[in-house]
């Protein structure tokens, strides 16, 4: 029943395959030593040309608490070198972590630095090729709150962008405004269960989700969920259990999408060196 529901599920989402089996991300052909560490490294999600990984790890050689790293390759077929600290531009002594690349745009990310809505925030950044990154913006209390932020997921459809996220234990959404703002958060109630829904991901085009769930029939701890949708105007599906091939007796969290749709990345605790590890499942078209 419920590798069924996830094939129908991959169909509806673009007639994409099951997931296949999860690997470390150490695992790709010429990968880094240092992808996972006995530090904690989750949080992880790529560019998206692909040719780039972005993690948030407290390993040593940080500024404090937890950091954004990032760790680069030639090509999607290669393996990812080194992770390297995005420094303080973006990174401060208190947590720092979610890191969600926008195409051609910037990065948004989560800090619990002071001067925010309460809890963690989310804010965006812009790199500037000539100037590097910029002073990180909290997006305001329309969209971060005391409950704490996490996850967010920025997508365009039918014209509209929009901004997913959790606030506390629900998935919330938020739409961008013409000034480039956004607007009031609302929870997405067809998402959202009496359990603890966390860290959404929506695949380029709003059409496919994936976000961490303690609900009652996990396979241990938290699991990843996926929902998909007909069209950016339709609501969510029933969210089902990834199942067995990403899914385990471990917890698996913070599940991101690359932008072909075709990898899988999320973090497992606690993964093969002790801490949470990075781990990537890929299917095919």
């Amino acid at each position: 029943m419920l590798l069924s529901a996830v094939l129908i599920g991959s169909a509806m989402a673009g007639h994409y395959s099951a997931w296949g089996t999860a690997v470390s991300a150490e695992s790709l052909p010429g990968s880094s030593s240092d992808i996972n560490t006995t530090s904690n490294d989750g949080c992880p999600i790529e560019s998206s040309d692909g040719n780039s990984l972005y993690t948030a790890t407290n390993r040593p050689g940080g500024l404090g608490g937890i950091d954004i790293w990032v760790a680069h390759r030639s090509s999607t077929d290669a393996g990812f070198g080194p992770m390297v600290n995005l420094g303080a531009a973006i990174n401060s002594e208190v947590d720092d972590f979610c890191p969600t690349p926008v195409r051609g745009k910037g990065l948004f990310f989560v800090s619990s630095r002071s001067g925010g809505c309460g809890g963690a925030d989310i804010y965006f950044t812009r790199n500037n090729p000539s100037h590097g990154w910029t002073d990180p913006e909290n997006l305001g209390c329309s969209v971060n709150s005391a409950l704490g932020e996490a996850g967010p997921a920025y997508f365009e459809a039918d014209g509209q962008a929009y901004l997913y996220f959790s606030s506390g234990p629900e998935i919330m959404a938020s739409i961008q405004q013409s000034d480039g703002s956004f607007g009031p958060a609302a929870a997405v109630a067809e998402l959202n269960s009496p359990a603890g829904d966390f860290r959404p991901n929506v695949r380029k085009g709003g059409l496919e989700m994936v976000f961490d769930s303690n609900r009652t029939d996990t396979l241990g701890g938290q699991d990843l969920y996926f929902s998909t949708r007909s069209s950016a105007s339709e609501p969510w599906s029933v969210p089902v259990n990834g199942g067995s091939a990403v899914n385990t007796a471990a917890g698996e969290t913070r599940g991101s999408f690359s932008w072909d749709g075709l990898r899988l990345y999320f973090g497992r605790t606690p993964g093969p060196e002790g801490g949470t590890d990075i781990f990537i499942s890929s299917r095919t078209r």
